[in-house]
């Protein structure tokens, strides 16, 4: 349980204590009383000797720092077992005082040296008090020197017996003491490493800990506040987070899944933030808050993504019912309407307001048929298509519309390279010129509408984003004026429009579409114009109805700029 260099430094202080005291007494006494100058030479060469293995040895041990082994310890006890016997030497030998240091020598052995080393020493020791007394000095074994040589074997004994004892309990702390630290060194790896942030405060709202993902979170350096109080500081940048840990902190109230905000210089963001409490010995006193949170925006847009796919599903399918019971009474209507105007007894007026009624009916089922492509958009069956073959046909079906003006649409084809992609050819096309003919309407007259398809695609993939056997891309731009940032958001949703007359349903076809065949929509939108770009991958893994898009394969809009909407 003892530090051996602790205990090390007592016993080099004890030995030039001796020492330093013998060599005294032997000038300022013995020479006075003329006392035999061979005592006063044993005493100066234990001084000498004593100061310079000291001195080896705390530089060894202390400034060297070399591991201790148990070599070195035989050596220090042998060493001071000399030195207490020349100091018993020069004090009158058997009857000397100082007898008794041979059991702080083999006491301090027995807690330095394995099991049986305190044994071995107190061995020498009275080999050494024995040589002493009988040889040197001449004094016969009279009962104070078995006496004495029993209180050594004695305590030989007794501290071998604890040596082992604190030997074993010192192991079973060094373990403990490497397993909290491996356990310390393991968590601090986790909280520094996970994605939530970790923050910890006392009583005070002095900081205790935050981990590096909070700091990047909060965008603010907090480690150099350790110790302070930072509910304040944390405060400007999360309301929300500081409230919650001074309600743990200061009323025992944890926080399980509340949001807040963080604002910094570079973004504004929601949180997700969960807070507990620990009492201490001292309970109020001792008392510690912890809140772990992480930015929940992703989770936010999922969630978004989520309600938006399932609302365009009760769309589709509403689409789908009223368009198929409204389409069929209106061919009769219309049909009706028709015969009217043929009849002879119809004057002028008759058939202009039967024309009326027949050019809305017209109208209105273009409308209907628009409610059933968007609510029909399946991969009804998967075949090799050829991109480029798609744009020239859907920019040919363009130029026949009315809306096309003295737009021209220019086809931007390579020539002996493979577009081929597994996809439904009829749902393909009709996002094909969905695109043309939005860009068609966004272009002004004389304007130039431009369609390329190229393999790969033609801007860099947004990272994370692969396709194993490859892609083609579709592009398409317009001489607009660009899309307005205030509709951007609601570019793809369903009956949105800015256009007189349009049903808003003709971007919502392009999404579902591309959806549908597992791509992706880029929109890229300024001054100049607008490009909506398709990156369709080659093959197709599963042939399903149209499903909610997975996370890696999102609609990206950027760039926005004013002008009309598409």
């Amino acid at each position: 349980m003892l530090d051996p260099r602790r205990l090390l430094r007592w016993l080099y202080i004890g030995r030039m204590s001796v020492a330093t005291a013998i060599f005294t007494a032997a000038v300022f006494v013995w020479t006075r009383e003329d006392t035999d100058t061979h005592k006063l030479l044993v005493a100066s060469l234990a001084f000498v000797l004593a100061t310079g293995v000291t001195v080896l040895s705390a530089w060894y041990s202390e400034i060297y720092r070399k591991a201790l082994q148990p070599t070195f310890f035989y050596l220090q006890s042998t060493f001071d077992l000399l030195l207490v016997t020349a100091v018993v030497h020069v004090t009158n030998g058997s009857t000397s005082q100082f007898a008794a240091l041979y059991i702080l020598i083999i006491a301090t052995a027995s807690l330095l040296l394995p099991v049986g080393g305190g044994l071995l020493i107190a061995a020498l020791g009275n080999v050494l008090y024995v040589a002493d007394t009988v040889l040197i000095s001449g004094t016969s074994l009279v009962p104070a020197v078995w006496l004495q040589l029993g209180v050594f074997a004695t305590v030989a004994l007794g501290s071998a017996y604890l040596g082992a004892q604190l030997q074993r309990a010192g192991a079973g702390k060094e373990r403990l003491v490497a397993q909290l630290q491996a356990a310390r060194l393991q968590a601090d790896e986790i909280l520094r490493n996970i994605r939530s942030g970790v923050i910890t405060v006392d009583s005070g709202g002095r900081l205790l800990y935050v981990n590096p993902t909070a700091e990047q979170l909060l965008g603010a350096s907090l480690r150099h506040y350790i110790g302070e109080p930072v509910l304040v500081r944390i405060g400007e940048i999360a309301p929300e987070l500081s409230h919650a840990l001074e309600r743990s902190v200061m009323h025992q109230i944890r926080t399980t899944r509340a949001e807040g905000l963080v604002s910094t210089v570079a973004r504004r963001f929601p949180i997700g933030v969960t807070t507990t409490y620990t009492d201490g010995e001292r309970g109020d006193l001792d008392r510690t808050a912890t809140a772990i949170f992480q930015d929940i925006s992703d989770q936010k847009r999922i969630d978004a993504l989520r309600l938006r796919a399932e609302r365009l599903e009760g769309i589709a399918e509403l689409s789908a019912s009223l368009a198929h019971e409204i389409k069929n009474p209106l061919a009769s209507i219309r049909s009706a309407v028709e015969q009217l105007a043929r009849m002879p007894r119809a004057g002028d007026d008759e058939r202009t307001l039967t024309g009326l009624v027949v050019r809305e009916s017209d109208r209105l089922s273009r409308l209907l048929s628009e409610f059933l492509d968007f609510a029909r958009v399946r991969v009804a069956r998967t075949r090799p298509v050829d991109m480029g073959d798609v744009a020239r046909h859907a920019a040919r079906l363009a130029e026949t519309r009315p809306e096309r003006k003295d737009v021209r649409i220019v086809c931007g084809i390579p020539e002996r390279v493979s577009l081929v992609v597994d996809g439904d050819d009829d749902l393909l096309h009709r996002a094909v010129f969905n695109l043309l003919l939005n860009a068609i309407q966004a272009s002004p007259n004389g304007g130039v509408v431009h369609v390329d398809v190229t393999p790969g695609s033609f801007d860099p993939l947004p990272v994370g984003v692969t396709f194993d056997a490859g892609t083609v891309a579709v592009r398409v731009r317009d001489a607009g004026a660009g899309i307005p940032m205030e509709i951007s958001d609601r570019l793809f949703d369903p009956f949105f429009t800015t256009k007189p007359g349009g049903s808003g349903l003709g971007l919502a076809v392009v999404q579902r579409a591309i959806e549908a065949h597992r791509g992706l929509v880029f929109v890229d939108s300024g001054g100049h114009g607008t490009r909506f770009t398709i990156v369709l991958p080659r093959t197709q893994p599963v042939r399903a109805a149209i499903e909610t898009p997975p996370a890696s394969v999102p609609i990206i809009r950027t760039a926005y700029a004013t002008g009309s909407a598409s």
